[in-house]
């Protein structure tokens, strides 16, 4: 059995019950402000908060995220959620004395959560192209493309040789958004026999491996942590169908607002003190480099 099967199964053999148990953390963060991975920090932070704008913030940072794309988020072998978003998000709880609370999400029901409170802020390789009127983000903080991942046995070597194949990607993602109407690349999505969607990326490697779609539009790093060994099996196109950047997405509130600064301020922070390039290594195998690191040092 390949890598990335094994992977899949692990994955979807605790997925269930972690979308159970996560439906009502959501509900319950308020009060116990705890989920799987988290970890409590002193909640110490309503003088601060005032003084910033963030009165009615109460400390407990609750982070909306897929459970399944890695490698930002997701389910580690420990059982926990775990990912380069879901560490850089700790650190800043750490340095704030905020409570770190991961909540894993139904991606195409993260706008509702976010407008209602149940969730802070949508951090895991969120992007901001296409959503500035939608969202208070932080700055830029990573550069990011969108790839197509094929198999390479497939003759598939160029995006024009995608004309007439089946091509998929996650519900409401950023390549769906750049392939269907209105994107960048709606010309390249008119001509596939059909562009399907799917709730993780996961299921959508499982189907390309089993032939049932011919490719996959994808972030380049869930298409190198899929991939993982299996790169005879599996080939990244080498045009890539754009270039991006990924924010920390909260509510346009005057709250969601002052958040994002004071988070935008944080990560600065650890940059400086050389967190940031320390958790890029640590995720360097799965296509995380500190060189696409692009938010500016503190002043």
């Amino acid at each position: 059995m390949t890598r990335t099967s094994l992977t899949i199964d692990r994955r979807g053999f605790l997925k269930a019950s972690a979308i159970l148990f996560s439906s009502a953390a959501i509900g319950l963060s308020t009060g116990c402000g705890s989920t799987p991975g988290s970890s409590s920090s002193k909640d110490s932070s309503s003088s601060d908060s005032s003084a910033s704008g963030l009165a009615a913030f109460d400390g407990n940072f609750i982070i909306g995220f897929d459970q399944d794309f890695p490698p930002y988020g997701y389910v580690g072998d420990d059982g926990n959620y775990t990912g380069f978003d879901l560490d850089l998000a700790k650190a800043v709880c750490d340095i704030e004395g905020w409570t770190y609370s991961p909540n894993p999400i139904s991606w195409d029901a993260k706008d509702g959560l976010l407008n209602s409170g149940q969730i802070t802020c949508i951090w895991n390789g969120f992007t901001i192209e296409g959503r500035e009127d939608d969202y208070a983000f932080t700055d830029a903080y990573m550069e990011n493309r969108q790839v197509v991942v094929v198999r390479s046995d497939s003759g598939i070597s160029s995006l024009a040789d995608l004309k007439g194949k089946n091509v998929i990607t996650q519900t409401d993602s950023a390549a769906y958004n750049l392939l269907s109407s209105g994107g960048s690349q709606e010309e390249l999505g008119k001509t596939f026999a059909q562009l399907q969607t799917i709730g993780d990326y996961n299921t959508a490697f499982m189907m390309l491996q089993n032939g049932s779609v011919d490719a996959i539009a994808v972030d380049y790093p869930v298409a190198t942590y899929n991939i993982g060994s299996d790169t005879s099996k599996y080939t990244i196109l080498d045009e890539a169908l754009n270039s991006e950047h990924f924010g920390v997405g909260f509510a346009k509130t005057d709250e969601g607002r002052a958040l994002a600064k004071q988070v935008e301020a944080d990560l600065q922070k650890l940059d400086e003190q050389g967190k940031v390039k320390e958790l890029c290594e640590k995720y360097a195998d799965q296509g995380v480099s500190y060189d696409l690191w692009c938010l500016p040092k503190a002043k």
